[in-house]
């Protein structure tokens, strides 16, 4: 029962003046009571529902018009004998040679039209995942030991920074860079810069060797790195480490949080439809360091605990050519903004507390505010990747409580996500947003093993996380071809964004991966 308490909130509603009754004329109020993460089986918003429709009406004429020539076509030829056919087509051609060659061209015409008005495929060649050196490893005793020693922290703070971790779902070796343990402040610009270098140069390293491409072939660059932005910025040095060519497509996201990555990619995406035979490498990361809060507010300690060096860099090509050893293709990409609302837009803030140290406030309303940003998004993606029996059956289900409404009316039903996905790569936020997103989403643990496991070894590794989770499912062989593939990540603003691949090609354990010497130990019971 306190577990189930743990998961409500209340607020207040202003119901207005009473109109009628004993109470005419005054104020009244009513407590709502709610769970923090809305569960998605009591509500689900019909309008975003449209806009996954909307793509498949705009493809409604293709869907309509082909089954029926397909028919008049055969009902035609089925009419007449195959001699009979050959001798009217021959005629036919004789007689008017003029016509039948019109035909031909305005069919060549039509076809050429068609292949050159589609968007391009984009291809994910392959990914890479940075892995810190081992001295870099810290247990959770020890990360509470060396905060002790460093002097930055009073007791409570300690004492709390203990209880987050024990119930975080991370174990005992993740990654932290040596200086936010000692006693010097660590939050500066040489910092940022040294564990950028670290970390972004490490992952493109072992891309570029991976894919066995040069950094003059690049012709677009993706950076994402909410935090640490400095100038110049951190694709300029890609650029200048790796001496790229002059005229490539460099871009920098900063400040759009732990989703970022995948707006990276949908940026990526929009590049190279534009752009055509290039290769685009989007590298996703945060600085740890640099964003370490040694104070006492308790919504600012929080990212400590979670948070751990790592970084991806992934490499992208719209070059037909590609397919043949490409690993992934894009399919979909659904993103959701909840930035209009106050309580969404602050849920997630950086600022100063009292002694003026900066630092990431987490607010009580996190699970909320991005339960009801994870709700849209899939709502909107259901029409796109689910089976059409389900479609049906959930479109049909919402029709039928906008129509009748009111408490009698059928819950909405919930799509069986198993069905359109065979992995999950779930942001790993913490251990108990993947608790709440398995139970509203009817996930089983193996559905879910990709994130805990990540969560578990690397901690919260913000925009990268959902890469090591694809790494992970490679290195137990799980990815077989025609699989789908669903990363799905939420961060400030407050955004939630999706997409989804589909494998090319059974994946073989990969001899460069960041779980190469720790995927025997795995998956872990019991976090």
């Amino acid at each position: 029962m306190a577990g189930e308490q743990a998961l409500l909130s209340t607020e207040i509603v202003n119901r207005g003046i009473e109109s009628s009754g004993p109470d005419a004329g005054s104020l009244t109020f009513s407590i709502r009571v709610r769970r923090r993460l809305p569960d998605f089986v009591q509500s689900v918003n019909l309008k975003y529902v449209k806009l996954g429709y909307h793509y498949l009406i705009n493809h409604a004429i293709y869907l309509a018009t082909i089954p029926v020539l397909v028919l008049v076509f055969s009902a035609e030829v089925g009419s007449i004998s195959r001699e009979e056919l050959w001798r009217k087509l021959w005629d036919d051609a004789r007689y008017d040679l003029a016509t039948l060659l019109a035909f031909f061209g305005a069919l060549v015409f039509t076809i050429s039209v068609y292949f050159m008005s589609r968007p391009r495929p984009i291809y994910l060649i392959d990914f890479a995942c940075y892995q810190p050196a081992d001295d870099l490893k810290i247990s959770k005793e020890e990360f509470i030991e060396q905060a002790r020693k460093s002097g930055k922290f009073d007791e409570a703070s300690l004492e709390f920074q203990k209880r987050i971790l024990q119930s975080s779902g991370i174990g005992d070796e993740t990654y932290i860079p040596k200086v936010v343990m000692t006693s010097e402040h660590c939050a500066t610009m040489k910092e940022g810069r040294a564990e950028a270098s670290e970390v972004i140069f490490g992952a493109l390293d072992e891309l570029f060797e991976k894919c066995r491409i040069r950094p003059k072939d690049v012709g677009i660059l993706v950076v994402n790195c909410s935090l640490f932005n400095p100038t110049p910025s951190l694709s300029a040095m890609i650029v200048n480490h790796y001496k790229m060519r002059g005229n490539i497509l460099s871009f920098n996201l900063g400040g759009m949080g732990c989703s970022a990555g995948i707006i990276a990619i949908d940026l990526a995406r929009d590049m190279l439809q534009a752009n055509p035979n290039n290769f685009a490498v989007v590298v996703s990361t945060e600085m740890v360091a640099f964003n370490w809060y040694p104070g006492r507010n308790r919504s600012m300690l929080i990212p400590n605990c979670f948070f751990r060096m790592g970084c991806s860099a992934v490499l992208l090509s719209n070059r037909r050519r590609d397919f043949r050893r490409a690993k992934y293709r894009l399919e979909h990409i659904v993103r959701t903004h909840k930035g209009a609302d106050d309580r969404a837009f602050k849920c997630v803030y950086q600022d100063e507390d009292e002694q003026r140290f900066k630092g990431l406030a987490v607010s009580k309303e996190l699970l909320e505010v991005g339960g009801d940003a994870l709700k849209t998004n899939i709502t909107t993606l259901s029409p796109l990747v689910l089976p059409f029996s389900e479609q049906l059956y959930f479109f049909s289900t919402l029709v039928r409580k906008q129509i009748f409404g009111g408490p009698e009316a059928s819950k909405p039903y919930i799509p069986d996500y198993k069905l359109a996905f065979e992995h999950f790569c779930i942001h790993a936020a913490s251990k108990t947003v993947l608790d709440e997103l398995g139970r509203n989403l009817e996930l089983t643990e193996k559905n879910l093993e990709a994130s805990r496991m990540t969560l578990h070894r690397f901690g919260n590794t913000s925009s990268s996380s959902i890469w090591y989770e694809l790494a992970y499912l490679e290195a137990k062989e799980r990815v077989k071809r025609g699989d789908r593939v669903w990363q799905v990540a939420f961060g400030s603003g407050f955004k939630c964004n999706s997409v989804v691949w589909r494998s090319l090609r059974r994946v073989r354990k990969p001899t460069r991966n960041p779980w190469l010497d720790s995927i025997d130990r795995y998956p872990v019971a019991n976090l």
